[in-house]
């Protein structure tokens, strides 16, 4: 008698992705986000910096390492992940980096998009709004400001 579980479809497509993007240093999210609070401050952030304490005022990315029309993929100081768009040389946005089709990490702004790798849907930098599905509701808004030399939480 087989005592072993099947392993899910999920699961298996998980592995495959995991196992062919981290060479490349891509990685993909395939299951739903962690819950809230389960991230470490101590955690660098993708830019090799360390994220700064509190909830509000707390320093996400220098402003130089965001490109002008791009972006970056950064954690906040309570270790989700957040996508923070250039819009302009004095103008960033930034969303929960959640796509809202099914829980992946969406990739840095590129080209005036904001793209999930899971599954293709594309979401504006300037409001977070999806411009190509599947996902039906556009990204969340992470309140943030240019302070100085830095981009922090409002």
């Amino acid at each position: 008698m087989n005592t072993e579980s099947p392993v899910s479809r999920r699961a298996a497509l998980c592995g495959i992705v995991v196992a062919l993007a981290v060479p490349s240093g891509l990685v993909t999210a395939c299951s739903s986000p962690a819950p809230s609070g389960t991230g470490s401050s101590s955690t660098p952030k993708q830019n090799g910096s360390t994220p700064t304490s509190g909830s509000t005022g707390g320093a996400l990315v220098a402003l130089a390492d965001v490109p002008e029309g791009g972006g970056a993929l950064v954690n906040s100081p309570d270790g989700k992940k957040i996508v923070v768009a250039r819009i302009s040389a004095t103008e960033v946005k930034a969303y929960d980096a959640t796509c809202t089709h099914q829980g992946a990490m969406v990739g840095e702004p590129a080209g005036g998009t904001i793209t999930c790798p899971a599954h293709g849907s594309q979401f504006s930098p300037a409001d977070g709004s999806v411009k190509k599905g599947p996902a039906t509701t556009g990204l969340r808004a992470v309140a943030v400001r240019v302070q100085g030399d830095q981009v922090v939480l409002a």
